[in-house]
Protein backbone atom coordinates (compact mmCIF):
# COMPACT_ATOMS: atom_id res chain seq x y z
CA UNK A 1 0.00 0.00 0.00
CA UNK A 2 1.42 3.22 -1.11
CA UNK A 3 1.10 6.10 1.39
CA UNK A 4 1.31 9.71 0.46
CA UNK A 5 3.51 11.81 2.64
CA UNK A 6 2.10 15.14 3.48
CA UNK A 7 4.20 17.84 1.93
CA UNK A 8 4.46 21.32 3.42
CA UNK A 9 4.78 24.16 0.93
CA UNK A 10 7.87 26.30 1.43
CA UNK A 11 7.07 29.87 2.43
CA UNK A 12 7.30 32.40 -0.42
CA UNK A 13 10.34 34.68 -0.24
CA UNK A 14 9.62 38.09 1.21
CA UNK A 15 9.55 40.88 -1.40
CA UNK A 16 12.66 42.95 -1.59
CA UNK A 17 12.47 46.28 0.16
CA UNK A 18 12.13 49.15 -2.29
CA UNK A 19 15.20 51.23 -2.83
CA UNK A 20 15.13 54.48 -0.91
CA UNK A 21 14.28 57.45 -3.10
CA UNK A 22 17.24 59.38 -4.38
CA UNK A 23 17.34 62.65 -2.58
CA UNK A 24 18.11 65.79 -4.48
CA UNK A 25 21.56 67.08 -3.81
CA UNK A 26 21.34 69.80 -1.25
CA UNK A 27 22.76 73.07 -2.42
CA UNK A 28 25.40 74.38 -0.06
CA UNK A 29 24.34 77.25 2.11
CA UNK A 30 26.09 80.59 1.98
CA UNK A 31 28.13 79.76 5.08
CA UNK A 32 29.27 76.46 3.52
CA UNK A 33 30.59 77.98 0.28
CA UNK A 34 34.36 78.45 0.32
CA UNK A 35 35.20 82.11 0.55
CA UNK A 36 37.58 81.98 -2.39
CA UNK A 37 34.69 81.05 -4.71
CA UNK A 38 33.03 84.32 -3.74
CA UNK A 39 35.96 86.68 -3.48
CA UNK A 40 37.84 85.50 -6.58
CA UNK A 41 35.19 86.52 -9.19
CA UNK A 42 34.44 89.68 -7.24
CA UNK A 43 38.13 90.54 -7.17
CA UNK A 44 38.50 89.96 -10.93
CA UNK A 45 35.46 92.14 -11.60
CA UNK A 46 36.84 94.83 -9.29
CA UNK A 47 40.18 94.83 -11.13
CA UNK A 48 38.53 95.22 -14.55
CA UNK A 49 36.37 98.02 -13.13
CA UNK A 50 38.99 100.02 -11.27
CA UNK A 51 41.98 99.72 -13.63
CA UNK A 52 40.50 102.13 -16.24
CA UNK A 53 39.77 104.65 -13.48
CA UNK A 54 43.32 104.30 -12.21
CA UNK A 55 44.70 105.01 -15.67
CA UNK A 56 42.56 108.13 -15.98
CA UNK A 57 43.76 109.30 -12.57
CA UNK A 58 47.35 108.46 -13.52
CA UNK A 59 47.31 110.47 -16.75
CA UNK A 60 45.64 113.42 -15.04
CA UNK A 61 48.14 113.65 -12.16
CA UNK A 62 51.52 112.76 -13.67
CA UNK A 63 53.58 115.34 -15.60
CA UNK A 64 53.33 115.51 -19.39
CA UNK A 65 55.74 113.12 -21.10
CA UNK A 66 56.15 110.89 -18.04
CA UNK A 67 55.80 107.12 -18.43
CA UNK A 68 55.73 106.26 -14.73
CA UNK A 69 53.05 103.86 -13.48
CA UNK A 70 52.78 105.85 -10.27
CA UNK A 71 51.61 109.49 -10.33
CA UNK A 72 54.73 110.86 -8.71
CA UNK A 73 55.79 113.63 -8.72
CA UNK A 74 52.14 114.68 -8.63
CA UNK A 75 51.03 117.70 -10.63
CA UNK A 76 47.73 119.50 -11.18
CA UNK A 77 48.80 121.32 -14.33
CA UNK A 78 46.36 119.37 -16.48
CA UNK A 79 43.43 120.39 -14.28
CA UNK A 80 44.52 124.04 -14.39
CA UNK A 81 44.86 123.83 -18.17
CA UNK A 82 41.41 122.43 -18.87
CA UNK A 83 39.68 124.62 -16.27
CA UNK A 84 41.16 127.92 -17.51
CA UNK A 85 42.60 127.57 -21.00
CA UNK A 86 39.98 125.08 -22.24
CA UNK A 87 37.03 126.86 -20.55
CA UNK A 88 35.95 123.83 -18.55
CA UNK A 89 34.73 126.15 -15.81
CA UNK A 90 32.14 127.50 -18.26
CA UNK A 91 31.28 124.01 -19.53
CA UNK A 92 30.83 122.81 -15.96
CA UNK A 93 28.42 125.63 -15.11
CA UNK A 94 26.40 125.02 -18.29
CA UNK A 95 26.15 121.30 -17.55
CA UNK A 96 24.98 121.99 -13.99
CA UNK A 97 22.31 124.38 -15.28
CA UNK A 98 21.09 121.95 -17.94
CA UNK A 99 21.09 119.03 -15.50
CA UNK A 100 19.18 120.82 -12.73
CA UNK A 101 16.65 122.36 -15.11
CA UNK A 102 16.06 118.96 -16.78
CA UNK A 103 15.67 117.36 -13.36
CA UNK A 104 13.03 119.87 -12.22
CA UNK A 105 11.04 119.93 -15.47
CA UNK A 106 11.11 116.16 -15.96
CA UNK A 107 10.06 115.45 -12.38
CA UNK A 108 7.27 118.03 -12.38
CA UNK A 109 5.71 116.97 -15.69
CA UNK A 110 6.18 113.25 -15.03
CA UNK A 111 4.59 113.65 -11.60
CA UNK A 112 1.43 115.18 -13.07
CA UNK A 113 1.25 112.66 -15.92
CA UNK A 114 2.05 109.72 -13.67
CA UNK A 115 -0.72 110.68 -11.25
CA UNK A 116 -3.22 110.82 -14.11
CA UNK A 117 -2.15 107.39 -15.36
CA UNK A 118 -2.31 105.87 -11.89
CA UNK A 119 -5.57 107.35 -10.59
CA UNK A 120 -7.79 108.02 -13.63
CA UNK A 121 -9.30 105.77 -16.30
CA UNK A 122 -9.88 107.14 -19.80
CA UNK A 123 -10.54 105.60 -23.18
CA UNK A 124 -7.09 105.95 -24.71
CA UNK A 125 -5.16 105.06 -21.57
CA UNK A 126 -3.87 101.73 -22.92
CA UNK A 127 -2.97 103.29 -26.25
CA UNK A 128 -1.16 106.12 -24.47
CA UNK A 129 0.80 103.68 -22.29
CA UNK A 130 1.72 101.67 -25.38
CA UNK A 131 2.93 104.85 -27.09
CA UNK A 132 5.09 105.69 -24.06
CA UNK A 133 6.65 102.23 -24.11
CA UNK A 134 7.23 102.29 -27.88
CA UNK A 135 8.93 105.68 -27.62
CA UNK A 136 11.75 104.02 -25.67
CA UNK A 137 12.75 102.14 -28.83
CA UNK A 138 13.35 105.38 -30.73
CA UNK A 139 17.02 106.44 -30.59
CA UNK A 140 17.76 110.05 -29.79
CA UNK A 141 19.59 110.52 -33.10
CA UNK A 142 16.28 110.21 -35.00
CA UNK A 143 14.92 113.22 -33.08
CA UNK A 144 17.75 115.55 -34.08
CA UNK A 145 16.36 116.71 -37.43
CA UNK A 146 12.75 117.43 -36.33
CA UNK A 147 13.91 119.07 -33.10
CA UNK A 148 16.43 121.18 -35.01
CA UNK A 149 13.70 122.41 -37.37
CA UNK A 150 11.37 123.20 -34.45
CA UNK A 151 14.00 125.13 -32.51
CA UNK A 152 15.06 126.96 -35.66
CA UNK A 153 11.46 128.15 -36.19
CA UNK A 154 11.25 129.18 -32.53
CA UNK A 155 14.66 130.88 -32.74
CA UNK A 156 15.93 128.84 -29.82
CA UNK A 157 19.08 127.49 -31.42
CA UNK A 158 22.35 128.23 -29.64
CA UNK A 159 20.57 128.54 -26.29
CA UNK A 160 20.60 126.23 -23.30
CA UNK A 161 16.80 126.26 -23.34
CA UNK A 162 16.75 124.12 -26.49
CA UNK A 163 18.94 121.46 -24.87
CA UNK A 164 16.86 121.52 -21.67
CA UNK A 165 13.59 121.04 -23.58
CA UNK A 166 15.06 118.27 -25.74
CA UNK A 167 16.44 116.42 -22.72
CA UNK A 168 13.13 116.77 -20.88
CA UNK A 169 11.13 115.41 -23.83
CA UNK A 170 13.55 112.51 -24.18
CA UNK A 171 13.33 111.61 -20.46
CA UNK A 172 9.58 112.03 -19.96
CA UNK A 173 8.19 108.66 -21.18
CA UNK A 174 10.25 106.45 -18.87
CA UNK A 175 9.94 108.89 -15.97
CA UNK A 176 6.15 109.02 -16.33
CA UNK A 177 5.87 105.22 -16.35
CA UNK A 178 8.05 104.89 -13.26
CA UNK A 179 6.19 107.56 -11.27
CA UNK A 180 2.82 106.06 -12.18
CA UNK A 181 4.01 102.77 -10.65
CA UNK A 182 5.20 104.61 -7.54
CA UNK A 183 1.79 106.23 -7.11
CA UNK A 184 -0.01 102.89 -7.61
CA UNK A 185 1.90 101.56 -4.61
CA UNK A 186 0.35 104.27 -2.42
CA UNK A 187 -3.05 103.01 -1.11
CA UNK A 188 -5.95 104.93 -2.60
CA UNK A 189 -7.71 104.77 0.78
CA UNK A 190 -5.22 107.30 2.19
CA UNK A 191 -6.40 109.92 -0.28
CA UNK A 192 -10.04 109.06 0.38
CA UNK A 193 -9.49 109.53 4.11
CA UNK A 194 -8.00 112.95 3.42
CA UNK A 195 -11.02 113.87 1.28
CA UNK A 196 -13.34 112.89 4.11
CA UNK A 197 -11.38 115.20 6.41
CA UNK A 198 -12.08 118.09 4.07
CA UNK A 199 -9.00 118.17 1.83
CA UNK A 200 -9.33 118.71 -1.89
CA UNK A 201 -7.62 116.44 -4.39
CA UNK A 202 -4.60 118.71 -4.81
CA UNK A 203 -4.12 119.25 -1.08
CA UNK A 204 -4.58 115.55 -0.33
CA UNK A 205 -1.96 114.73 -2.95
CA UNK A 206 0.46 117.28 -1.50
CA UNK A 207 -0.02 116.23 2.13
CA UNK A 208 -0.56 112.47 1.86
CA UNK A 209 0.85 111.11 -1.41
CA UNK A 210 3.80 113.37 -2.19
CA UNK A 211 5.81 112.62 1.00
CA UNK A 212 5.52 108.89 0.26
CA UNK A 213 6.94 109.40 -3.24
CA UNK A 214 10.28 110.79 -2.07
CA UNK A 215 12.38 107.72 -3.00
CA UNK A 216 10.71 107.49 -6.41
CA UNK A 217 11.16 111.20 -7.14
CA UNK A 218 14.83 111.01 -6.17
CA UNK A 219 15.33 107.99 -8.44
CA UNK A 220 13.61 109.63 -11.43
CA UNK A 221 15.29 112.99 -10.86
CA UNK A 222 18.77 111.49 -10.52
CA UNK A 223 18.27 109.43 -13.67
CA UNK A 224 17.22 112.54 -15.61
CA UNK A 225 20.14 114.57 -14.22
CA UNK A 226 22.79 111.98 -15.05
CA UNK A 227 21.45 111.41 -18.57
CA UNK A 228 21.39 115.14 -19.35
CA UNK A 229 24.86 115.52 -17.81
CA UNK A 230 26.36 112.85 -20.06
CA UNK A 231 24.33 113.42 -23.23
CA UNK A 232 26.40 114.57 -26.18
CA UNK A 233 24.23 114.80 -29.31
CA UNK A 234 21.73 117.49 -28.34
CA UNK A 235 24.39 119.89 -27.04
CA UNK A 236 26.55 119.29 -30.12
CA UNK A 237 23.73 119.94 -32.60
CA UNK A 238 21.85 122.80 -30.94
CA UNK A 239 24.75 124.84 -29.47
CA UNK A 240 27.28 126.61 -31.67
CA UNK A 241 28.74 129.19 -29.31
CA UNK A 242 31.63 127.90 -27.22
CA UNK A 243 30.38 129.76 -24.15
CA UNK A 244 27.16 127.69 -24.28
CA UNK A 245 28.76 124.25 -24.62
CA UNK A 246 28.49 121.50 -22.01
CA UNK A 247 31.10 119.12 -20.60
CA UNK A 248 30.62 116.23 -23.09
CA UNK A 249 31.18 118.61 -26.01
CA UNK A 250 34.10 120.17 -24.15
CA UNK A 251 35.74 116.76 -23.83
CA UNK A 252 35.33 116.27 -27.56
CA UNK A 253 37.25 119.48 -28.24
CA UNK A 254 40.30 117.99 -26.51
CA UNK A 255 40.63 115.42 -29.30
CA UNK A 256 41.73 116.33 -32.81
CA UNK A 257 42.57 114.38 -35.94
CA UNK A 258 46.30 114.89 -35.44
CA UNK A 259 46.81 114.45 -31.70
CA UNK A 260 45.12 113.89 -28.37
CA UNK A 261 46.16 115.62 -25.17
CA UNK A 262 45.85 112.60 -22.88
CA UNK A 263 46.62 114.52 -19.71
CA UNK A 264 44.03 117.20 -20.39
CA UNK A 265 41.49 114.63 -21.56
CA UNK A 266 41.96 112.57 -18.39
CA UNK A 267 41.66 115.67 -16.20
CA UNK A 268 38.48 116.67 -18.01
CA UNK A 269 37.09 113.17 -17.49
CA UNK A 270 37.79 113.40 -13.75
CA UNK A 271 36.04 116.78 -13.59
CA UNK A 272 33.04 115.32 -15.42
CA UNK A 273 32.83 112.15 -13.29
CA UNK A 274 33.48 113.37 -9.75
CA UNK A 275 30.24 115.40 -9.26
CA UNK A 276 28.09 112.49 -10.43
CA UNK A 277 29.94 110.06 -8.16
CA UNK A 278 29.50 112.39 -5.17
CA UNK A 279 25.78 112.80 -5.86
CA UNK A 280 25.23 109.05 -6.14
CA UNK A 281 27.21 108.43 -2.96
CA UNK A 282 24.72 110.56 -1.02
CA UNK A 283 21.49 109.34 -2.66
CA UNK A 284 22.25 105.64 -3.23
CA UNK A 285 19.94 104.58 -0.39
CA UNK A 286 16.99 106.48 -1.84
CA UNK A 287 17.91 105.45 -5.37
CA UNK A 288 17.81 101.69 -4.69
CA UNK A 289 14.58 102.02 -2.71
CA UNK A 290 12.95 104.10 -5.42
CA UNK A 291 13.79 101.84 -8.34
CA UNK A 292 12.76 98.70 -6.44
CA UNK A 293 9.42 100.30 -5.56
CA UNK A 294 8.76 101.48 -9.10
CA UNK A 295 9.53 98.08 -10.58
CA UNK A 296 6.54 96.42 -8.84
CA UNK A 297 2.97 97.22 -9.74
CA UNK A 298 0.86 97.91 -6.69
Amino acid sequence: MITKEATVAAPAPAPAAPAPPRLAKKRPAWDEVPRWQVYLPLGVYLVFTLVPFYWILLFSLRPAGSTSLVPWPMTFEHFEKVWTERSFGTYFGNSVLVGLATLVMTTAVALAGGYALARFDFKVKRVFMLALLCSQFVPGALLLVPLFEIFAELRMLNSLGSVIIAETVFQLPLSMILISNFIKNVPYSLEEAAWVDGCGRLRAFRIVVLPLLRPGLIAVGSFAFVHSWNHFLFALMFLNNQSKQTIPVGLNTLMSADSVDLGALAAGGIIAAVPVVIVFAFIQKWLITGFSAGAVKG
